[in-house]
């Protein structure tokens, strides 16, 4: 299903460099040229993204609905294909007309390199109204100025808590800020006889299923980048907060232990995930859990909130991480037109995005769609609305060698993990130059 939408892959040097010449002789015309006079749009067009399995069926429907509404077009919709797979197909000149990435990381290297078209000739053209989307939307899905992609859905992150496993420790409402998340983490977590972890209250590693470092990061309001496009990491005092709470809390539970239960952890998009096999108390995930959970473990019973923030941030609290999937015509595709006019339907089509929400449990990113009375809402999912409304809520930035970034950050983490970092500060400092020197590989050609 999702299994590939968060691996985040890092482009090697040699990959940014490849998909530059990809683009080159392209990556700074398509935004001089005028888009061609409209035309209803006729043909075939293929489609690719990464949604398999129930998810997949969901997405095949709004398409069906796109054709019904568009006669003279032939979608041939291939699902299960992830970022990769499409960056080689373009490369070698077989990419899809219309492609769908997980990650709105990709948006920065795909918009330098030309590897997808520059959109604002047609939205220009056709007088899409960029405003119907929320702004930090719109922020994702352009890079330096130039906006080669549109959002279909959003994905939000918070705090999901077995209900009864809360209640059984005598808990009636979710943390909502570090001191008492911690406290109740310890106090959830039950071990067997020879110490090992039988459930977690929460696991604290940086690589256990969603808790990435920028999924976590707006709860510290830690920031990646400088102004002027230079790493942060090791200026922000957050992160270096974010880095000793997790050692702490690792060290409350047991940190071996955790390792080990960590390793023994089910497959997350399966139904032996370890939060739907009531195996972890607590857990950071998306809004679309909501759907797998009902889907693949309908008894559990649980609830969701944003996660917690520091005691002293206390008036932070509510807002969250954001990202969304993002679609794009590829170069070279031989109908554009066509290419064009499913992505408008998917995007800024209200009526198709709230079949989609509703159908795959994701955000939607018009202020209509979101305030539709024909959006299905409850209690929980409504937790991620108000996160992906929330003014404080972030999402990461887009460079010019996609989440080379956060990659580097995460091999960093494994390291500080396995107690390899022996001084915090100056590690960070020295990870500041090792991600400087791979964004200037990544810069625009």
């Amino acid at each position: 299903m999702r299994d590939q939408r968060f691996l985040f892959r890092a482009l090697t040097s040699a990959t940014v460099l490849a998909l530059a010449l990809v683009g080159c002789g392209s990556g700074s015309d398509n935004g001089s040229k005028a888009a061609p006079k409209a035309s209803k749009p006729t043909g075939s067009i293929t489609f690719w993204h990464f949604f398999t399995d129930r998810e997949e069926k969901a997405i095949q429907a709004v398409v069906t609905d796109f054709e019904t509404a568009n006669p003279g077009v032939k979608v041939t919709v291939k699902g299960g294909q992830d970022d990769e797979k499409m960056r080689q197909a373009i490369a070698a000149g077989k990419g899809p007309d219309v492609g769908l990435s997980y990650s709105t990381d990709i948006v920065g290297n795909f918009c330098s390199t030309g590897a997808w078209q520059d959109l604002e000739p047609l939205i220009k053209r056709d007088k899409v109204a960029m405003d119907s989307l929320l702004p930090i939307v719109r922020s994702y899905t352009e890079y330096n100025g130039k906006r080669c992609s549109m959002p279909m859905l959003a994905d939000t992150y918070g705090l999901y808590y077995n209900k009864k496993m809360l209640a059984a420790a005598g808990y009636t409402s979710p943390p909502k800020t570090l001191s008492e998340f911690d406290a109740m983490v310890v106090k959830l977590t039950k071990k067997n006889k020879d110490g090992s972890i039988n459930v977690a209250g929460f696991v604290p590693m940086l690589d256990f299923y969603e808790n990435s470092a920028a999924h976590l990061a707006p709860s510290w309001n830690a920031t990646w980048l400088t102004k002027d496009g230079k790493s942060n990491i090791g200026s922000d005092p957050a992160w270096k907060a974010m880095l000793e709470w997790q050692k702490s809390l690792a060290d409350k539970i047991g940190a071996k232990e955790l390792q080990k239960f960590n390793a023994k952890k089910g497959e997350e998009f399966s139904a032996d995930n370890a939060f739907q096999k009531q195996k972890v108390a607590m857990m950071v995930d998306g809004e679309y859990r909501i759907a797998f959970i009902k889907d693949q473990a309908p008894g559990v019973d649980f609830g969701t909130a944003p996660f917690p923030v520091p005691d002293d941030q206390a008036s932070r609290y509510g807002a969250g991480y954001v990202t969304g999937n993002i679609m794009g015509i590829s170069k070279g595709s031989k109908n554009p037109e066509a290419a064009w006019a499913l992505i408008k339907y998917l995007t800024v089509n209200n009526d198709a995005i709230i079949k989609l929400a509703n159908g795959i449990k994701n955000v939607p990113t018009t202020h209509a769609a979101l305030a539709s009375p024909k959006l299905e809402v409850d209690a929980n999912f409504k937790t991620f609305i108000d996160i992906f409304q929330n003014p404080g809520s972030q999402t990461s930035p887009s460079t010019g060698n996609g989440a080379v970034y956060q990659n580097q950050f995460g091999d960093f983490v494994d390291k500080w993990q396995r107690g390899q970092v022996t001084n915090l500060d100056a590690g960070l400092k020295t990870l500041d130059d090792q991600i400087n020197k791979a964004l200037a590989l990544g810069q625009a050609p």
